[in-house]
Order: C-alpha cells, then sequence, then structure tokens
C-alpha cells in the first residue's frame, strides 16, 4: 500500500486533464468523497497495488477456471430495528419534499473462506477491481464511456430474483421500481447536459441476468448519450468530476440527498459508490464501484449495499433487498 499515490480531489482532476489533453493512457479511482484519488499512468501502474479487469482490457491475465470446494459465505447483516432507524431519516426527509429518491447503504460483516485474491480470481462480472489488500470490487454497472466524442451513462435501478415467477415482467411494471428508475434517468439526463449536447435516451428498461453464489438475479438498466464538445480531453478532468458522485448511487436532487445520506448511514462509505476507470489516450471506460468486500484493519470481511428509497417503499422489503445484494458472482 505504501506505493500507491492518494491525491486529492483537485490534484486528480489537474493530472486527469493533463493526461487527457496528451492523449497519455491513465487509470483512476476515485472514492465516494472525492478525497482519496489514484490517478496513474498505465504504464506507471503496478499489478501488485491495482488489478483490473475491464470488458476490453486487464492489466493481468486470469485463467477461465472455477473455484474448486465449497465457499463458505456467512452474512451477519445490521438488525432490522437499526436499518428502521436510518430508513426513518431518509423516509421523513422524502415526505418533507427534500429528496425524491435516496440511495440507502449499508455495511454487512461477512465470514467467507475467500480471500480478496479469490474474489478477483474467480468472480464472473462486467468489471473487477482489487486494491492491494483493501478491497475488491465485481461491479456489473457502467458509469460513462467515452466513444469517438459521444458519452454514454448506464444507469442500474431494479434488482429481483430471476427464480420469482415471470421475474421480468414483476419488475418492469412494478409502480416504485419504475418510478425509481425513472428519476435516475432524468438525474442522469442532467447530469449529462452540464458537458454535452443532443442529449437522449437511447434504450429505456432494459434487464441484464447476473449468476450469483445464491441464484440468479435480474438488473435493470437504462442508455442515455450525448455529444461532447471537441477539445473536451483537455478538460478530461473538469467534466469527469462534474458527473459526481454516481447518481445512481446517490439519488436526487443529488446535492441535498447526499446531505441525507450522510446523517442517515452508520458508516463510512469509503470507496464503495466511488467510481474507476480507464482512458486508453482516446476513448474512457468507467465503472460505479457497487458489489464491493472490503477488508477492514482487523481482518473483518464487510460487504457494503443498499438501494434506493422513494415514498413508496416499504422497509421490510429495502432491508431484503439489501441483504439480497450480499453476494458473490462465484459458481
Amino acid at each position: 500500500m505504501s506505493n500507491i499515490d492518494f491525491i486529492t480531489r483537485e490534484e486528480a482532476m489537474l493530472r486527469m486533464n493533463g493526461y487527457g489533453k496528451n492523449a497519455v493512457p491513465f487509470f483512476f479511482i476515485i472514492d465516494f468523497d472525492e478525497s482519496a484519488c489514484i490517478v496513474k499512468p498505465l504504464d506507471e501502474l503496478s499489478s501488485d497495488e491495482v488489478r483490473f479487469v475491464f470488458p476490453e482490457t486487464s492489466n493481468v491475465s486470469l485463467p477461465d477456471e472455477k473455484f474448486c470446494g465449497e465457499i463458505r459465505w456467512n452474512v451477519y447483516p445490521q438488525s432490522f430495528e437499526d436499518y428502521c432507524k436510518s430508513f426513518s431519516v431518509v423516509y421523513d426527509n422524502i415526505h418533507g419534499g427534500n429528496s425524491f429518491l435516496t440511495n440507502l447503504t449499508c455495511a454487512t460483516p461477512v465470514d467467507t473462506n475467500l480471500s480478496l485474491s479469490d474474489i478477483f480470481r474467480y468472480t464472473k462480472a462486467k468489471y473487477k477491481l482489487l486494491l492491494a489488500d483493501r478491497f475488491v470490487m465485481f461491479s456489473p454497472e457502467i458509469f460513462v464511456r467515452i466513444n469517438d466524442g459521444m458519452i454514454y451513462s448506464y444507469p442500474m435501478k431494479g434488482t429481483i430474483d430471476a427464480s420469482v415467477p415471470d421475474a421480468a415482467n414483476v419488475i418492469l411494471n412494478d409502480t416504485k421500481e419504475s418510478a425509481e428508475h425513472a428519476t435516475i434517468v432524468d438525474l442522469i439526463r442532467n447530469d449529462l447536459s452540464q458537458i454535452s449536447t443532443e442529449v437522449t435516451v437511447t434504450k429505456y428498461r432494459f434487464i441484464d441476468e447476473l449468476k450469483t453464489n445464491k441464484g440468479n438475479l435480474l438488473q435493470v438498466s437504462s442508455e442515455i448519450r450525448g455529444r461532447l464538445p471537441e477539445g473536451y480531453a483537455s478538460s478530461l478532468g473538469d467534466m469527469f468530476f462534474r458527473l459526481l458522485p454516481a447518481g445512481s448511487i446517490t439519488g436526487a436532487p443529488k446535492k441535498k440527498t447526499v446531505e441525507i445520506i450522510r446523517k442517515a448511514e452508520t458508516y463510512h462509505r469509503g470507496y464503495y459508490t466511488g467510481v474507476t476507470g480507464m482512458f486508453d489516450g482516446k476513448n474512457l471506460d468507467s465503472a460505479v464501484i457497487i458489489r464491493y468486500l472490503e477488508k477492514m484493519p482487523d481482518g473483518q470481511m464487510l460487504f457494503k449495499s443498499g438501494g434506493g428509497i422513494t415514498f413508496m417503499s416499504d422497509v421490510k422489503s429495502e432491508y431484503e433487498e439489501m441483504i439480497q445484494k450480499v453476494y458473490v458472482p462465484v459458481y
């Protein structure tokens, strides 16, 4: 860990601007608070410090193999009573008109025979990231992609157990889930409009299926597209940080909702719900840091998860969704 260069938000923006202007490929990790960022040229990124596997590139070679043996995966979520206290803070603010949607998250202790390195090696996920002996991420959620001057975002909102009869139709026709998804799509459209033109929702509420150690899940996403100005790469850092924090893991309106999150949650998010990504000198790919297991200094493993709360939310259902997301896609 001693060789990792943690920098401030301002330093990260300057580095990203400079690397973008000079078409230098780089990798980045930005925590939720934007206070402990990592921005490094790809040729200086040590796989002893940071390992990643993205859809188009990686800095390690992983064999296609399965984990041998039984997986021990015991979870110890906070009590329903404690969750209710956090939920009440959120719900009161929603009914008070301070937020339309708030993403409430929790930290769940996990007892497992899988190490962070094991999880990085064996999980199946769109984006995988391992930061030294600190945390592992196996995220299904794209944050933004930049290709040939166009920017794309894919907010993910809505999760259901795939074994539920007619699960796809159930979640697509759920009034609460529909409203939550629409709110986030509108928020992301607004975010992209700050830095691009011709912002359009090109795909609305499509479904991906995820395999996990506890069964399959269906998740709902949309695609939003905008056109970036000429020469955007020289202000890549300024532009990118204007989109943070990610709307799908905060809520709307974003600034006030982040204040509510800080009051309601009982732990520190850290890198969970931050973003990570890579710029190849021309195009950019990035992910939201969700599906996240962190190793604490005392060796305790904490899985961080949550979901969106609206005025239609049922506290018991939200509590169960938070626990349902405590999984590893090792199968």
